[in-house]
């Protein structure tokens, strides 16, 4: 009698996060009248044809380009952000306001996700063979995508401290203490850990594979409530706060009179930086990531988001390791332009990129 599988045993298949089929929970009946069957030879062609798309889909990018990019980022952004951590810590002691307690917080998270990165060469270098145990596996999600998060924070929390220095002087010098950077800071990462916390529950490992979200099928309303939150609260928020921070920034210098055209497009540049590695960084990674699940969820995996998805993941590490290397690029020319006012001088604190403190001195004239 041939072996007899109900259609919509489809309905149970789990892809994992990289898009992969992860199993088939088999539902097998000798007799169901009322629905559709496959026969043993319908179910064969069905699994030649998951495991053509299964090998169409796992080609060497993982292996042979994840490994060695991830490495370079984890060592360029370990020199960048120690050199960072020194230069603020030694040379902003004596000067330590609100934009030298955001940076100095920005880099130390920038560090500890650069620290999270050596599990997550090994386990591509082994073509996704989790290693390190059940435990070990939510640990380091949790400490990635909450490093990832604290990030995101504090360069909204750096863009915010700038609007602040820039739009309203007089109220940040008369209200606003490196102490309550410190209290804000101290926020920041007790409720990027809390909306993280979760994935110490979703994350695990099957198939000596590490997922951010293992095989819940009964919770799959929760999962995609939970990841719809995060790109709303971890990303979305953080963008509009950001972007409408700098917009206020550019909105007033460049109403300025007293301030040269060139000073304008130094400034100009510095922004218009920011917010482009903020983009390419960060909101690749949330598109992508909602699609590629949404896409798995519906049993429709594609291959093209899924290669995508992962190339928008070293894009996020990416940004760790470019704020010391583009700030550090472009400091001496802003400084060049920006400190050299001679009378009437009002000094406006404002962090010039996300790891370092400078003044922009902006010329008051009656």
């Amino acid at each position: 009698m041939p072996l007899l599988i109900r259609v919509d045993v489809l309905e149970h298949i789990h892809i994992d996060d990289t898009g992969y089929l992860g199993r088939i929970r088999e539902q097998t009946t000798n007799s169901v009248p009322s629905r559709k069957h496959l026969t043993r030879a319908d179910s064969r062609r069905l699994g030649k044809m998951v495991g053509n798309w299964n090998r169409s889909c796992n080609s060497t990018f993982q292996k042979d380009l994840l490994p060695p990019i991830y490495g370079v980022e984890m060592c360029v952004a370990l020199v960048g952000n120690i050199l960072a951590l020194w230069l603020l810590v030694t040379k902003e002691k004596k000067n330590w306001h609100t934009g030298v307690v955001f940076s100095c917080n920005l880099v130390i998270s920038d560090i500890f996700y650069a620290l999270s990165l050596p599990l997550l060469i090994d386990y591509y270098s082994r073509e996704r063979k989790w290693i390190f145990g059940h435990t070990v596996c939510k640990i380091d999600r949790f400490l990635f995508t909450c490093n990832l998060y604290v990030s995101i924070y504090f360069i909204m929390c750096i863009s915010v401290n700038r609007y602040l220095a820039i739009v309203h002087p007089f109220f940040t010098r008369k209200h606003i203490r490196p102490k309550h950077a410190k209290i804000i800071s101290v926020f920041v990462w007790i409720f990027v850990a809390s909306i993280s916390s979760p994935l110490l529950y979703f994350s695990g490992v099957y198939s000596d594979k590490c997922f951010l979200f293992a095989n819940i099928n009964n919770k799959s309303n929760l999962k995609s409530t939970y990841r719809v939150f995060m790109v709303v609260i971890g990303c979305f928020v953080p963008f509009v706060v950001t972007f409408a921070s700098y917009f206020g920034v550019l909105w007033v210098v460049f109403k300025n009179a007293n301030i040269t055209s060139l000073e304008k497009k130094k400034v100009a540049l510095i922004i218009g930086l920011v917010c482009v590695l903020y983009t390419v960084s960060f909101v690749p990674y949330h598109i992508l990531q909602i699609v590629n699940f949404k896409l798995r969820e519906e049993g429709k995996p594609n291959c093209y988001v899924r290669n995508g998805f992962q190339v928008s993941k070293v894009l996020a590490c990416l940004n760790i390791c470019l704020h010391p290397i583009l700030y550090m690029a472009v400091f001496d020319s802003i400084r060049a332009v920006c400190c050299r006012r001679s009378s009437n001088v009002s000094n406006l604190q404002i962090t010039v990129g996300e790891n370092f403190s400078k003044n922009f001195e902006l010329k008051s004239r009656d």
